[in-house]
């Protein structure tokens, strides 16, 4: 029997959980059915080389692997998050690109797959994550390897004229046809993705083993079931009671995001201040919370996104609060799963408003937890890859400020019967593609057709 062998920059947190929501948890329903092995970077540095660390829960094998500080700088720091991600979101003018990042890049790569090798059988399923390791493939095929592998990109791909910013892109274009699936999370992603081979395919051709790679779109989703669970039990946490009654008759606005300029975080404080300025008779109605996480603090962008937002929504509060109202609560770190479930389910808006993003799952999450007889209202943004499932939402264009506030306007004041139309479509999507079906769905692509025949003809037969 083949095992599943997950690899991704880093590893789940072991012995305290998996997260509700995300890669882990969409990964460990993969992985627990049959035995399995997860490969990612432990999250530590060291200076010397040495074997992955392996660690053993129940039919899963997970490999840590330490990286040195001079792999992070350059694969991590470097190409990942000021080359590929910005290009990723849009932000080309944010890319900083070095021809010493990028060695780093593909060494680390080379590193991944070494540590892979001796752990692989020859029936294994490779899953590949996100834009850390797309050589992976690659350096793995120079290695002998010819087993079944498969990349996800968590992020969006960018279209043709964006992607052509991107430096060395035909190396990035050849690592991916090193692959026998690719999976993007929407179908503009695929689109751009093979508008992007196309342009060069005499120059692939050339130089890249055709392999029949196929394309496709499998967006990433949630476990409906449970977390609207969680979501149910939240209600009775010390913490959402007391919040129920701290707001009492007011509306409570929610966004959560991590930070970092893809969320849109002041053109929705912007937005924000809009919908004060329009509608004085919400004033002291109304309060959004705002939870932002800090990510890749040390680095200059974040570091100003931290501060703009910070500075925006202390004027807010100068500008509109009273002595008993606080319009905006900016809260600038994690919670728990459950207390985030309580809080979507407590919101009567759900503000989801990303300048970019390759799908948000916050967007689904919120869906969710709502109560289906009094549910709240997503108000979610065009350029979330969310948004191609879940047309019931209130979709607006994060640019326009105006636009966003009125339709916060409109969530807060939405008649009963209409919350329940949109809640009702958008949770029958979400309780027919929950996380598990997406991970079944792309390993079926991924299985060897030959296998795939057998485990037909097995479960036709009679029993």
């Amino acid at each position: 029997m083949s095992r599943l062998v997950v690899v991704s920059n880093r590893l789940p947190a072991l012995g305290k959980g998996v997260a509700a929501g995300g890669l882990a948890v969409a990964l460990e329903a993969a992985l627990k059915d049959e035995d399995g092995l997860w490969l990612g970077w432990s999250g530590k540095t060291n200076d010397a080389a040495a074997p992955p660390r392996l660690q053993v829960e129940g039919r899963v094998t997970y490999a840590a692997l330490d990286l040195t500080q001079e792999d992070i700088a350059g694969y991590y720091e470097g190409i990942s998050n000021s080359v590929l991600w910005p290009l990723c979101h849009y932000r080309a003018d944010l890319l900083e690109y070095s021809r010493g990042d990028m060695d780093r890049y593909l060494a680390v790569n080379d590193k991944f797959a070494d540590a892979l090798l001796p752990m692989l059988r020859p029936d294994d399923l490779i899953w590949v994550h996100d834009y850390h390791l797309i050589p992976l493939a690659s350096a793995l095929r120079d290695r002998g390897v010819q087993n079944r592998i498969g990349y996800f990109h968590h992020i969006p791909w960018p279209a043709q004229d964006m992607f052509r910013a991107l430096p060395r892109a035909r190396c990035f274009l050849s690592a991916m046809l090193s692959y026998d699936v690719v999976g993007l999370q929407t179908r503009a992603d695929v689109r751009n993705l093979r508008d992007a081979v196309e342009a060069m395919r005499g120059t692939l051709e050339a130089t890249t083993p055709p392999r029949g790679t196929r394309i496709g779109d499998y967006p990433i989703s949630i476990d409906t079931e449970g977390f609207a669970s969680r979501a149910r039990r939240a209600r009775n946490l010390p913490r959402i009671r007391d919040l129920y009654q701290q707001f009492g008759q007011r509306d409570l606005v929610i966004g959560v995001d991590r930070l970092d300029y893809s969320k849109g975080l002041p053109e929705r404080l912007r937005a924000i201040e809009q919908l004060l300025d329009n509608h004085g008779g919400l004033h002291n109605r109304v309060s959004f919370l705002q939870i932002t996480p800090a990510s890749r603090s040390g680095i200059e962008g974040y570091d100003r996104i931290q501060q703009e937002v910070a500075e925006r929504a202390g004027r807010l509060n100068a500008s509109y609060g009273t002595l008993d109202w606080v319009p905006v609560r900016y809260i600038n770190r994690a919670f728990s799963h459950s207390l985030l479930a309580g809080l979507y389910r407590l919101a009567r808006v759900g503000l989801v408003t990303p300048l970019r993003d390759g799908m948000n799952l916050v967007a689904k999450e919120y869906v969710a937890a709502q109560d289906p007889e009094d549910p709240g209202v997503l108000v979610l943004s065009q350029f979330a890859g969310a948004a191609e499932e879940m047309g019931a939402a209130l979709i607006v264009n994060p640019y326009d400020v105006e636009e966003v506030a009125n339709a916060i306007a409109r969530a807060l004041t939405m008649p009963i019967e209409e919350r329940r139309d949109r809640h009702s479509v958008l949770m029958r999507r979400l309780e027919s593609y929950p996380v598990s079906t997406w991970a079944r769905s792309f390993l079926h692509d991924l299985t060897p057709p030959e296998t795939r025949e057998r485990l037909s003809l097995r479960a036709a037969d009679p029993p």
